[in-house]
């Protein structure tokens, strides 16, 4: 293996740069595919040669279920550094995996709590209407999905607005943004490094609903007045792990809402810096899949060749 198993563990420092570009220079609902597809290949790449990382430190173990051979020099010999980095990937890995349960398990209690609390009411139409002086408004994905918002923020908005509010999150419902968030979230947990996607994740698929409500009401400045008044009355943020009408950079939201439409592209042209740091992730993507399976396949041809017949 080599140092190609450590590459995957870094090079998601390749998709950084694009993280502040896309959601500048790209459509948002391009900007939010983009960097969550890189999100999830550079951290399903890095788990996957912390998991080689593994099986060699594993072996190292007394007491271990692996077979004889897997401990032998010749397979050390693949880990530059076997003793530490093979012990450390057991501890990276228990670290992965319990910080991916908590975000998986905090969202489907959340998600089955609001869902039984709002199932117990008598009204089963899409928006559900809570009666609370906190002004709130969330998607809340399922089947159906529903659009939970509070009397505090009904009463702020005028009728436009609201059909602004209401446009926003059908598009979070039809869009599966939830599915978004939640891989960008684990990625993150599997590879700290890349964090910084997740609040560009964020707000992009916030711009995506954004741009969809201005569609559907045909008037930007409406949609930009919803958002601006929505959080100007917001005093406290929504207790969900989902994002709100008001969450994230509430002033760059209105200021592209009261610009043009942004260009409907997919991938930026090449000689822009948005194109260039474009190309610099996928090429680190495409380095970091190479790498790591460089690397499985070495370890696998390694430990064959040690299992005893």
């Amino acid at each position: 293996m080599g140092v190609f198993v450590f590459l995957p563990l870094v090079l998601p420092l390749t998709a950084l740069p694009i993280a502040r570009l896309a959601e500048r220079h790209l459509h948002p609902r391009s900007a939010a595919r983009l960097l969550t597809a890189v999100a999830v290949i550079l951290a399903s790449c890095s788990t996957l040669c912390l998991g080689l990382l593994m099986v060699v430190g594993t072996a190292q173990l007394p007491g271990n279920p692996l077979p004889d051979g897997w401990s032998d020099p010749e397979v050390r010999e693949a880990v530059p550094h076997d003793q530490f980095f093979g012990k450390a990937a057991i501890l990276a890995l228990l670290v992965v995996a319990t910080a991916c349960a908590c975000v998986v398990g905090r969202q489907h209690r959340f998600h089955a709590l609001a869902h039984r609390t709002l199932d117990s009411g008598p009204d089963r139409s899409e928006v559900a209407v809570l009666r609370d002086a906190s002004p709130y408004a969330y998607a809340l994905p399922g089947t159906p999905g529903r659009i939970v918002v509070s009397t505090g923020m009904l009463v702020c908005l005028d009728p436009a607005e609201r059909e602004a509010l209401f446009a926003h999150e059908r598009a979070h419902l039809a869009g599966r943004h939830h599915r978004l968030l939640l891989a960008v979230r684990l990625a993150g947990c599997a590879n700290p490094l890349l964090r910084p996607l997740m609040s560009a994740v964020t707000y992009s698929t916030e711009r995506w609903a954004d741009e969809e409500a201005a569609r559907v009401t045909g008037d930007r400045r409406t949609a930009a007045r919803a958002v601006g008044k929505a959080a100007l009355v917001s005093r406290r943020a929504s207790a969900a792990p989902l994002p709100a009408f008001a969450a994230g950079p509430v002033p760059r939201r209105v200021a592209a809402l009261l610009g043009p439409v942004p260009p409907d592209r997919r991938w930026p042209p090449a000689l822009t810096p948005t194109g260039v740091a474009a190309y610099v992730a996928a090429a680190g993507t495409a380095l970091s899949a190479l790498s790591a399976l460089n690397a499985a396949i070495a370890l696998f041809l390694v430990l064959e060749a040690a299992t005893p017949l």
